[in-house]
């Protein structure tokens, strides 16, 4: 959208459900408590934004815009594939420690309509540098990387979103489960220390 009504009330509107989401959670977003937190008409909420669940993945894509995927970057010469994805793991993940509810609202909007979006709006901004980091990898082992991380980042999301694992669990996790995609772990396996 342009500048203009429409443009002012969109922002509003986003505005007061990202509040909503960071101060009180995914279930605190109805449309008459955005109206009044916003200070507009459910009319002009329903013709900027049909659903809640388009509401919610508007907001929620502003909010990774800025929070999660603005500091990607593409890995440098001398960093290991490890170092890489771990760092941007990081980067993205950090931002959601600090904002859990943000987290949530994603798992619950990602599983919803139209949340391909907010896949979509990770892989466009997470895959260049992935790629850089990964270009000399072999392609079959390169997708059953990906596979398997992919899974489990969603794997813990849920589990975080429904109570069964910490927030600050799902980091280190993602780190080991790394190590373990890239390391020769075979002396490991057989309980012999690496090295």
């Amino acid at each position: 959208m342009g500048k203009g009504p429409d443009s002012e009330a969109s922002a509003k509107i986003v505005a007061a459900v990202l509040d909503l989401l960071t101060s009180q959670g995914y279930e605190a977003v109805q449309l008459r408590a955005v109206a009044a937190h916003a200070h507009v008409s459910l009319a002009k909420i329903y013709k900027l934004f049909p659903t809640r669940d388009e509401l919610i993945i508007a907001a929620l894509e502003q909010w990774m815009e800025v929070n999660t995927y603005a500091e990607v970057t593409v890995p440098g010469p001398a960093e290991s594939i490890r170092d890489s994805v771990n760092r941007m793991l990081r980067t993205v993940f950090e931002p959601w420690e600090r904002n859990p509810r943000m987290l949530e609202a994603y798992h619950y909007a990602r599983t919803g309509p139209g949340g391909e979006r907010l896949d979509s709006q990770g892989l466009a901004a997470v895959l260049p540098a992935a790629e850089v980091a990964m270009r000399d990898l072999d392609p079959g082992y390169l997708h059953d990387v990906g596979l398997v991380l992919g899974n489990m980042v969603l794997a813990l999301i849920g589990r975080f979103a429904t109570g069964s694992l910490p927030i600050t669990e799902i980091l280190p996790t993602l780190e080991r489960t790394v190590y373990r995609l890239t390391a020769d772990n075979a002396a490991e396996a057989r309980g012999e220390s690496p090295g």
